[in-house]
């Protein structure tokens, strides 16, 4: 089964809604609560070093080290091991833009063009043209991991991952009732979130979502500034604190001060090129005086990460972008899609078709020589306003609350990119697929743990190295 052809979407709600009912047959709902790993499953620590060929190998010691933090760590960090998983299992064919990488941790607030905050994905590095259940069974492990990683009991586990499975179905199947462009204009504001589930938190939950808001609006560019930047005799210029943050000019394959100006610029003008034209001219008020490198998050640890300075006005009219090395999708060896020549612009591609507001400086480029390398990077701003959240200070009720606001969030974004009346109709009215999910969502968490333990054998054994930083 494949996706649905332009035709069949066009075609009548029944019609559709029979396709997705017909796609029960090629992966039963009650199928999907089943997990066993394949008897060839590849070895955990092969997917990850195959991975970290290349990157930076001074940073891959950082990766490995992040992720033995704990098995949420792990989780967060082995996209690539539940791509080769999911990848084997029956597919319903029901296509979307997939996040590719839907756990936890990539949904949070952040700013619109309209300096709203809202709640969405954060995160598309990974992201792919897939079956829509491969984001949702990744979220629903998330769960399941992150709640282990508290504490909490079996079935405190499992209501956490049947509430957002749950929001998942029923929003989406709102969605299949509404209009085209009314699903298209769909958005979580973040206060308007917080007042509607407001009755079903108690006041200890409804005093910290208030305070990740008012944190979430707190992390602007200004901040960014003042924390990375510092004062020098030739101007603002980022401030040094390797291996984490690491200025051009100091990396050992740094070019000559002169090199190192025309790769500037021709960084920045590669990317300013992938804007519309009222944001080519925004950008031309800025110039751009410093870039360091940065090592950020967990998985992503050891690709290019870059944070690049510009300055408008004068020293106290900053700008902050941070360029991100983009690689192939962990999901392109196992389904179709459109293949880009930049995998840059495939990031940008699918942030724009997944997220309701985008950042006004969301682009991409290709860099040829910069730190000895020819790599493709999208580009956006630094700190907009963006807020994650901290599962592991959370009780039972708010991780099940959270549970719910990112299985809404996901269904509004495969909403504007698949069918979701066929996915509705696939769904249901019931809870079959949710309980399915439960099981799957303990079974994975089962073995993520097992791959937690096999990572930490092998820095043990001196196989890999993984340093604390």
């Amino acid at each position: 089964m494949t996706a649905p052809s332009a035709d069949t979407v066009a075609s009548s709600p029944a019609d559709r809604a029979a396709w997705g009912r017909r796609a029960r047959k090629r992966a039963p709902r009650s199928g999907h609560g089943v997990f066993e790993a394949a008897p060839d499953r590849p070895d955990v620590v092969d997917v990850l070093e195959r991975q970290s060929a290349t990157r930076v190998p001074e940073l891959v010691p950082i990766r490995y080290g992040r992720m033995l933090e704990s098995p949420f760590r792990f989780y967060r960090g082995a996209a690539a091991v539940m791509a080769a998983d999911l990848g084997r299992l029956p597919g319903t064919g029901l296509q979307v833009q997939l996040c590719g990488d839907a756990h936890l941790l990539n949904f949070g607030l952040l700013a619109s063009p309209e300096r709203h905050l809202v709640f969405d994905i954060n995160d598309f590095d990974e992201t792919f043209p897939g079956p829509f259940e491969w984001d949702v069974k990744r979220l629903a492990a998330s769960l399941a991991v992150a709640a282990r990683n508290n504490g909490f009991t079996e079935s405190e586990q499992d209501d956490a991952v049947r509430a957002c499975v749950r929001a998942y179905r029923e929003r989406m199947r709102g969605f299949a009732g509404m209009r085209t462009l009314d699903i298209w204009y769909a958005r979580d504001d973040a206060d308007r979130m917080r007042h509607l589930l407001a009755a079903s938190m108690d006041a200890e939950s409804r005093r910290r979502t208030a305070e990740a808001a008012a944190r979430a609006r707190s992390r602007t560019h200004l901040r960014a500034f003042a924390k990375l930047t510092r004062l020098t005799p030739e101007g603002r210029r980022i401030a040094a604190d390797p291996p984490l943050l690491t200025p051009l000019r100091e990396l050992r394959s740094a070019p000559s001060p002169g090199e190192q100006d025309k790769e500037f610029q021709a960084l920045l003008e590669s990317y300013t090129r992938t804007l519309p034209a009222d944001r080519r001219h925004l950008l031309r008020h800025y110039r751009l005086v410093d870039m360091a490198r940065k090592v950020v998050g967990v998985g992503g640890v050891g690709t290019r990460c870059w944070i690049l300075l510009l300055l408008g006005r004068d020293d106290d009219d900053p700008l902050l972008l941070q360029a991100k090395e983009a690689q192939e999708s962990v999901l392109a060896a196992y389904t179709g899609g459109e293949r880009y020549d930049n995998q840059g612009h495939r990031v940008v591609a699918g942030q724009r078709l997944l997220q309701a507001a985008s950042d006004v400086f969301l682009g991409w480029t290709h860099v040829v020589g910069l730190d000895g390398c020819d790599r493709d990077f999208y580009v956006r701003q630094l700190w907009d306003w963006k807020g994650s959240p901290r599962p592991e200070t959370w009780d039972p009720d708010l991780l099940n609350l959270s549970g719910q606001v990112c299985g809404a969030a996901l269904a509004r974004a495969h909403a504007r990119s698949g069918d979701p009346v066929a996915i509705a109709a696939y769904l249901g009215a019931g809870d079959r697929f949710d309980r399915a999910l439960t099981g799957f969502a303990q079974a994975y968490a089962d073995r993520t743990e097992r791959d937690f333990e096999a990572l930490g054998e092998a820095v043990r054994s001196g196989r890999i190295a993984a340093a604390d930083l």
